[in-house]
């Protein structure tokens, strides 16, 4: 069973940004598409950034131009760049691997925007 573990999050000012980090314990080249979700309280979890193993990315219309989606397959590792935080992106934020026998899901890491 893969393992998917995110860090890097924390409370951030507006304006600020964070970095998440998504280690993926097997191969992150088995995995077609990953990607980066958020669940805010009281809301459904949503997609944030896509990218696949071609280098596709998508992006959900709230954060086009402030995040950025990237992997590096040397370190098994996939990351976001936050940038020009605002309350609203406060969530929890989960990555995710799919693949066509597997769809994991790490354990989430809180990012927090506020003043």
């Amino acid at each position: 069973q893969v393992q998917l573990v995110e860090t890097g999050g924390g409370l951030v000012q507006p304006g600020g940004s964070l970095r998440l980090s998504c280690a993926v314990s097997r191969g992150i080249f088995y995995y077609n598409i990953m990607g980066w979700y958020r669940q805010a309280p009281g809301k459904q979890r949503e997609m944030v950034a896509m990218l696949t193993d071609t280098g596709t990315t998508n992006y959900a219309d709230s954060v086009k131009g402030r995040f950025t989606i990237s992997r590096d397959n040397t370190k098994n590792t996939m990351y976001l760049q936050m940038n020009s935080l605002k309350p609203e992106d406060t969530a929890v934020y989960y990555c995710n691997a799919v693949n066509v026998r597997e769809d994991a899901w790490g354990q989430g890491t809180q990012v927090t925007v506020s003043s």
